[in-house]
């Protein structure tokens, strides 16, 4: 998805999101003002003695934390933890209590994440020990936030080792998924000569072919395709055929790829 989109409700294919709950809108209220990340899911911590308790409401968003050096007493029962890349993906797994029946941790960086949601996480994984996944549009700036996650900036490449996160899996969305998952054609969205260059960009990158080698594959196949689309195109087949049917299958492919 494009940075100048990131703040923009997107209705590809005809697509609606149902509207969430008023409760859950009145609990996001403050928080949404300013561009902040949010968490949701089975976490509790303190930060400057402060308590914030995500487990008594999974499913509810709170903002994380700024100063990350002073979260402390980190507790989770979560089983893995998901970054999405929106902030409409964020609320569409909340408002399907995502949280509540997969008892995990959700985060999103709202499109590009900023330093404080990179160390967060970081420390997230370096005291739960948890998987790590990361879903984002099937376009180039949806592959260059995933790889901000797992390799780090190409603007702050001084800061990688204490920012990037090596175990973090792409979990979607695939070029290959479009076909595979049997999406509509009119959510197949042309790539622009702008996301061409990006792209040929990107496959330049040492470390996709010495790390990654399958992410440079399915990268490779966006390019040669000419087409890309977003996360929200999944909701074509149903409501809630993201948090039912897609994510609990690709995390279960790595769990049996993982034994």
């Amino acid at each position: 998805m494009h940075p100048s989109a990131v703040q923009s409700p997107q209705h590809k294919c005809g697509i609606c999101w149902e509207r969430v709950s008023s409760s859950y809108l009145k609990n996001l209220e403050n928080l949404l003002f300013y561009h902040v990340s949010m968490v949701m899911g089975w976490l509790r911590f303190l930060e400057s003695g402060a308590k914030f308790d995500c487990i008594n409401s999974p499913n509810d968003a709170h903002p994380i934390p700024t100063f990350v050096e002073k979260v402390k007493d980190i507790v989770s029962t979560a089983n893995y933890i998901l970054v999405v890349e929106k902030e409409s993906v964020f609320h569409r797994l909340a408002n399907d209590q995502y949280c509540t029946r997969n008892r995990c941790i959700v985060i999103t960086g709202r499109g590009y994440p900023d330093i404080s949601t990179r160390r967060f996480l970081r420390l997230l994984i370096e005291k739960l020990r948890l998987p790590t996944f990361c879903l984002v549009d099937c376009d180039p700036y949806g592959f260059d936030i995933l790889t901000t996650y797992r390799f780090g900036s190409m603007q702050m490449a001084y800061d990688a080792k204490f920012l990037r996160i090596p175990e973090m899996h792409w979990l979607g969305a695939f070029p290959s998924d479009f076909e595979k998952y049997g999406l509509p054609k009119n959510c197949r969205l042309k790539l622009t000569a702008e996301d061409t260059r990006k792209t040929e960009a990107m496959l330049h990158r040492c470390y996709l072919q010495r790390e990654v080698p399958h992410w440079r594959s399915e990268l490779e196949l966006m390019l040669q395709s000419g087409v890309k689309f977003e996360i929200e195109a999944f909701c074509a087949r149903s409501f809630s055929f993201l948090s039912e049917k897609y994510i609990p299958s690709k995390i279960q492919e790595f769990e049996r790829l993982a034994v």
